[in-house]
């Protein structure tokens, strides 16, 4: 193997590393990078004579050429064997060196723009800002002021065409979009500017963001000064692209751009800038700008690492090179220590002059800070920052760092194109043509007169015009519009809200007003407000009259279960009694038949109290109370269910599910021209179909009935089927199921910025009571179609109902004959002692002595 070694160190002195520097040296910036490339050095080993190494420059002119600056590089690699070559400063120059770079494992310090965070190589580091950055800035600002469209205009070139993606993705975000891109070539004429411009004046969005060079930045403001594009209402936001470049452009005529945002990146201040500035205009007497400075931290971090990384395997390795190579592409070495050399490289940290912290992460300088300038006057005012962490500030805090929200944000002062008095809207605001549906019934939400022309500007009335209006009324500016009558050709309504909504997507309307439905195929071309009515698909039918005249009718304030139930108790509880008094009362004493009908009618006669037997124990007093309170409860509730069955007129609903209007093949209806059709389609049968215009022809229909033409049931949304129950409420009701949809909404096109501001109105309105004194005004009785439902039927009250209290009485009985039969056991005991006879006799002789008086009882 052969290798070329680098000069090596002699009477302790320091290892000279050569280094590479490829710049357009005929450029102003490239004078500028290589002057803070050359002070860099200078201020680097000015107090460190103890280190070990030294960086040496080789400087190579790239001429502005992209062919030129690879041959620079070559030559540097082949003939200089360079260990690091700084530069290029222009992204197609840098895309012809990656490469070189990477296969003689030469680390590329580059002064390119690019809007990738990631780099091509791991031998690629950026010294600049990625554009990644200052995309999420300028979103951070459309988002704070609330703009929903922005329109890019880039130059041609690619630089622009790695920005665009990221861009679009990020507006996404913030919920904004872009309806429209304007590319300008790099050397475009006056009039193809000025073409491009017109062509953005037929817009509706006057928010703009600028991305090109001062040059062709300065020509585009100009022009647009020119035709009225800087006037009130128009919103230009710039980047860094122009920003970072403006000192380097003779005479930059910033009155043009009055009004203009523009993103800067953020120096911050130190006695070190400070001195830096004072030795920059003494010694090179020359403006200073962000490049300048990039190039001087960048040559810094280069030399700290090449200190770091020590004297060891500078050198190349050039065993590679072939004899025969014919060209220069193959006849260069690898550098040794290229690997160790990036590594070394990424791991450097220090505050540097560009910035609190310069470093490289993943090969990038990382944006922690960006500044935000309003160009006023022939300056630019700051007012505000944008940082990774915190989002948009008014002022910088390193300390107290969080993350604000949109309504957090907060930016100094601005002064608008224009100077208004408020923040533009970011659109224009022009007259909008609003479709009305016109129709024959339900015009409590939309009447709008039958006998004009289509397309004809109509004064509409009803609920959902006024609703609109009071929200158009509540917008922070003021929005005219008309309003215009649509109708079908040759009537037809078939689809009808279908149709009227398409015309929003066709643009032949700018919006749409009425009683519309949010539905979900819908919403796919066109946008939806917030609901203002809620609604759902409800099935309305006929009430019958159940009057209840049969000989059984006083059965049914109970259910089986309670008969049943409640007999067996009558027993039980006479049976308990007979036990507890059978020995020391009279009253329940004599042959078997009287027992048994004394206990039966002493617990029956309880259910009207007329019981005339006395109760003697403490145990039977005990039983019959709670009994008694039972009796009472439940004779109550029977009283008061039976009297509601035959006073009240029980009214139950014809059918009582969808699925016997199925099972029965009963014809049904909805309304003609909604989106219910579909509903009905999907379950009936078309010949079972039919339709309705307003409340009358629907009770007609149920008049006639299915089998003589008419109805059985009826399909409509809440708020139709509300006024129609207000006007019928004794003869229909609703059944199950119900079909949930989101409501009535305004139609706005697809993106428009109009029906995201209509919805933040109504949310203000709704706060208050003006939609309840419009329902009040338009819908004066309206209810709620949920109480229709509430049957006036009586339901027979059931065992669940008096479960607590049969528990208890049976506890209670239960308990008292405990305690009776313990006391009878210890009485006979001397009879269970008896050994002498079997236990079937003692059973015997239990029962004949319990049959027998007490004579030991007060009562006898």
């Amino acid at each position: 193997m052969m290798e070329v070694q680098v000069a090596t160190a002699r009477n302790n002195a320091a290892v000279k590393i050569p280094i590479g520097v490829v710049l357009d040296l005929d450029s102003r910036i490239g004078k500028e990078v290589l002057s803070c490339i050359n002070m860099a050095l200078s201020d680097f080993y000015s107090n460190r004579g103890h280190y070990r190494t030294k960086l040496v420059l080789h400087t190579r002119d790239s001429k502005n050429d992209v062919i030129g600056a690879a041959a620079a590089a070559l030559d540097l690699v082949k003939n200089e064997h360079v260990q690091a070559i700084i530069g290029p400063g222009n992204l197609m120059q840098e895309n012809f060196i990656i490469d070189l770079g990477k296969k003689s494992r030469v680390p590329i310090i580059s002064f390119a723009t690019t809007p990738l965070t990631s780099t091509r190589s791991p031998y690629l580091f950026r010294a600049t800002q990625s554009h990644s950055s200052q995309i999420k800035a300028i979103a951070a600002i459309v988002h704070f002021f609330g703009w929903r469209e922005v329109v890019p205009i880039f130059v041609d070139n690619e630089s622009a065409e790695g920005i665009i993606p990221y861009l679009s993705d990020a507006l996404e975000d913030v919920d904004a979009r872009i309806p429209h891109w304007t590319i300008i070539p790099p050397g475009a004429t006056d009039e193809e500017v000025k073409g491009e411009l017109y062509n953005l004046t037929k817009l509706q969005t006057t928010v703009f963001i600028v991305h090109m060079d001062p040059t062709l930045g300065s020509k585009v403001f100009d022009i647009a000064k020119e035709i009225g594009m800087m006037s009130e209402g128009y919103v230009w936001i710039i980047t860094d692209k122009m920003t970072n470049l403006w000192s380097l452009v003779d005479h930059f005529d910033t009155d043009s751009m009055q009004g203009v945002l523009a993103i800067r990146n953020y120096v911050p201040k130190s006695n070190e800038f400070d001195n830096f500035k004072v030795r920059w205009k003494r010694i090179v007497k020359a403006k200073l700008d962000i490049f300048g400075l990039w190039a001087y931290d960048a040559t810094f971090a280069l030399a700290k690492a090449v200190e770091k990384l020590g004297t060891k395997n500078f050198s190349l390795d050039v065993s590679n090179v072939s004899g025969s190579a014919r060209t220069d592409l193959e006849s260069f070495g690898v550098s040794q220590n290229g690997p160790e050399l990036i590594r070394t490289l990424s791991s450097i940290r220090f505050k540097g002059l560009s910035s609190e912290e310069f470093s490289f992460v993943n090969g990038q300088l990382e944006s922690s800070v960006l500044r935000i300038v309003n160009v006023n006057e022939n300056f630019e005012r700051g007012i505000g920052f944008w940082t990774s962490k915190s989002g948009l500030v008014k002022k910088l805090d390193f300390e107290n760092v969080t993350r604000n929200s949109a309504s957090m944000a907060n930016l100094g002062t601005i002064i608008w194109p224009g100077d208004p008095q408020s923040v533009p809207i970011g659109w224009k605001i022009q007259t909008l043509k609003i479709g009305v549906p016109v129709k024959n019934g339900f015009i409590e939400f939309v009447e709008a007169p039958n006998d004009t022309s289509p397309n004809s500007i109509v004064s509409p009335k009803g609920y959902c015009i006024a609703v609109f209006k009071a929200v158009m009324n509540t917008m922070k500016y003021n929005v005219t519009y008309n309003f215009y009558a649509f109708k079908m050709p040759d009537g037809e309504k078939t689809g009808y809200y279908d149709d009227l909504v398409y015309q929003v997507a066709h643009g032949n309307y700018d919006a749409v007003v009425g009683d519309i439905s949010i539905r979900a195929e819908r919403s796919l071309y066109v946008d939806f407000t917030l609901p203002f009515m809620e609604s759902g698909v409800v099935i309305v039918v006929p009430i019958k009259d159940d009057e209840n005249k049969n000989a059984w009718v006083f059965l049914k304030p109970l259910t089986w279960d309670l008969w049943v139930a409640s007999g067996c108790f009558f027993v039980f509880i006479g049976f308990v009694i007979w036990v507890l008094e059978h020995r020391i009362n009279g009253d329940f004493r004599g042959p078997p038949s009287h027992h048994v009908g004394t206990s039966l009618w002493f617990s029956f006669s309880t259910m009207v109290f007329a019981h005339r037997e006395r109760v003697v124990s403490n145990s039977a007093r005990f039983v019959v109370v709670i009994w008694c309170f039972v009796v009472l409860i439940l004779t109550q509730s029977y009283t008061a269910s039976l009297t509601s069955l035959l006073t009240v007129q029980q009214l139950q609903p014809s059918v009582t599910d969808l699925n016997e209007l199925v099972r029965k093949g009963e014809n049904v209806a909805y309304q003609d021209g909604t989106f219910v059709q579909g509903i009905v389609q999907n379950i009936f049968d078309p010949s079972k179909i039919k339709t309705f215009k307003s409340v009358e022809d629907l009770d007609k229909l149920f008049t006639k009935g299915s089998a003589k033409g008419g109805i059985a049931a009826a399909f409509d949304e809440i708020p139709y089927m509300n006024l129609f129950l207000e006007k019928y409420p004794d003869k229909y009701t609703t059944i199950e199921p119900t079909f949930k949809t989101e409501g009535f909404g305004f139609v706005f096109p697809k993106g428009s910025p109009l029906g995201a501001e209509v919805s933040r109105a109504f949310l203000r309105l709704s706060e208050g009571d003006e939609i309840k004194k419009i329902e009040e005004r338009y819908l004066p009785r309206r209810t709620r179609y949920l109480d229709s439902r509430t049957s006036n039927s009586s339901k027979s009250l059931g065992l669940e109902s008096f479960r607590g209290l049969f528990l208890i009485t049976g506890v209670a009985a239960i308990l008292a004959l405990i305690i009776f039969a313990a006391e009878f056991l210890y009485e006979q005991r001397e009879v269970l002692r008896d050994s002498g006879i079997s236990i079937w006799k003692r059973i015997l002789q239990l029962i004949r002595n319990f049959d027998l008086k007490d004579l030991t009882s007060y009562t006898f």
